[in-house]
């Protein structure tokens, strides 16, 4: 999943529009309809050689890609020295994986028929406790 840190001075709709563009070349100003923010989830583990708690919040946002669009996207991550391939999935195909943020056994909220959340999903806090780097 693309994203990143919010800055001290940036709204999460510009971190959004920032990180697309530095992980995808995509900018989200062309998509037909604007991206949903679908969970929020809070963050507070350890780094590994870190020292002390690492908190950081986690937005994720949905958003439909027509076909045409999908090939706008960059086809690695652009700001990632190891170039990380970018692989599309629908919602359904991503419910129950493994995914960071934990949004894959919530996934099903956006993806059943007539099912709304009414606003962001409150996800489990991920802490040292319940949360293990892979």
């Amino acid at each position: 999943m693309l994203g990143g840190p919010v800055e001290d001075d940036e709204e999460a709709r510009d971190a959004l529009r920032r990180e697309l563009l530095e992980e995808s070349s995509f900018d989200r100003a062309a998509l037909p309809s604007p991206p949903r923010l679908r969970f929020l989830q809070d963050q507070e583990t350890p780094r590994p050689g870190g020292s002390g708690p690492f908190p950081r919040r986690h937005l994720v946002f949905t958003a439909h890609l027509p076909d045409h669009l999908v090939e706008a996207v960059a086809r690695t991550e652009q700001d990632n020295i190891d170039q990380a391939p970018v692989v599309w999935r629908s919602a359904a195909d991503a419910v129950g994986r493994h995914l960071h943020p934990a949004i894959g056994d919530a996934l099903d909220q956006v993806t059943r028929p007539g099912t709304t959340t009414g606003g962001p999903l409150l996800l489990r806090a991920l802490t040292g406790a319940s949360y293990q780097r892979r």
